[in-house]
C-alpha cells in the first residue's frame, strides 16, 4: 500500500506540495475548509505526514483543530513563522520548512533559492519537492533553522513594507532606496529579536536577504498582504516598547 500524506488546506502552496507527494508515490488525502477533519482522521489514522498548508492568519485556529492522532506528524510552512507559533501548543516537534518558491493563481511555481527544512519529515519533503525540481536544503539543528526562519521574515517584511512607499521591485529597492531599506530592516530586526528572544548578526541577515534579491531582481516588493504586515509589525513593536521610527513614518 502507498503511504498517505494529509494536506490541510489545498490553496496555491498546498497544491504544489500535493503534486510533489503524488509524483513521489504517496497517496494524498486533502482536508478542505468545509470538511469534517475529525471524521477524516478516523479514516486516515496513521499518515506518514500531515502538511498544515493554511495561511498564517489561520495557523493558530487550525492547530487547535488538529486531531490528537496527527499531532506528531505535522509539517508547517507558513510565512512569518517562528517557534512561538508552535511552542506551547499540542504539536509534537513539528517539521518546519521555510518556503522559497512562489505560487500565484494562473501561473506555475517560481523558485527563488533552496527551501530550508528541519525536522523528522525533512527527507519526505525533500523527496517530494525534488520530483518538481524544487531545491530543498535539509537543516540539522534548531539554531540554524531559526536563522532561516528569521531570514525569510526579514525578506518578506522588509520588502513588503518598503514596497508601500517605493511600489517597485527589489532591484530598485536596493539600488535606489538603500536608506529606506536599511531603516526598515533595522526596525524589523528589532521585532524579530523581541519575538525570538535571540540576537542575530545583522550583517549575516542582510547579506542573506540580498542574496534572495539577486535570485530574482524583478521580484515585486509589495504583496497584497503588505498593509496587514505593517499593522501587525507595529502592534508587536508597541507591545515590546520598540521605537520603530521608520515603520511608524510609513504608516502615517
Amino acid at each position: 500500500m502507498k503511504q498517505t500524506v494529509v494536506i490541510i488546506g489545498l490553496g496555491e502552496m498546498g497544491s504544489v506540495f500535493a503534486r510533489g507527494f503524488l509524483k513521489a508515490g504517496y497517496s494524498v488525502t486533502p482536508v478542505n475548509r468545509q470538511d469534517d477533519i475529525q471524521s477524516i482522521s478516523q479514516l486516515t489514522p496513521d499518515p506518514v505526514l500531515v502538511l498544515l498548508a493554511v495561511g498564517e492568519s489561520e495557523l493558530a485556529s487550525s492547530i487547535e483543530q488538529i486531531p490528537d492522532i496527527w499531532l506528531n506528524k505535522i509539517t508547517l510552512l507558513q510565512n512569518e513563522l517562528l517557534p512561538r507559533d508552535w511552542e506551547n501548543t499540542a504539536l509534537i516537534e513539528p517539521t518546519i520548512i521555510s518556503v522559497w518558491f512562489e505560487k500565484k493563481p494562473g501561473m506555475d511555481y517560481k523558485v527563488l533559492v533552496p527551501s530550508p527544512v528541519f525536522g523528522a519529515n525533512s527527507q519526505i519533503i525533500h523527496q517530494a519537492l525534488s520530483t518538481l525540481n524544487i531545491p530543498v536544503q535539509i537543516i540539522d539543528n534548531e539554531a540554524d533553522m531559526l536563522f532561516e526562519l528569521v531570514r525569510k521574515n526579514m525578506f518578506i517584511l522588509t520588502t513588503n513594507i518598503c514596497g508601500l512607499e517605493t511600489k517597485g521591485n527589489v532591484n530598485d529597492l536596493s539600488k535606489n532606496h538603500a536608506v529606506l531599506m536599511n531603516s526598515v530592516f533595522d526596525d524589523v530586526l528589532e521585532i524579530q529579536q523581541y519575538l525570538t528572544g535571540q540576537v542575530f548578526n545583522r550583517d549575516d541577515l542582510l547579506t542573506s536577504m540580498l542574496a534572495v534579491f539577486e535570485a530574482d531582481l524583478e521580484h515585486k516588493c509589495m504583496g497584497r498582504s503588505a498593509p496587514d504586515r505593517l499593522k501587525r509589525a507595529l502592534s508587536i513593536a508597541e507591545k515590546a516598547n520598540l521605537m520603530s521610527h521608520e515603520l511608524k513614518r510609513i504608516n502615517t
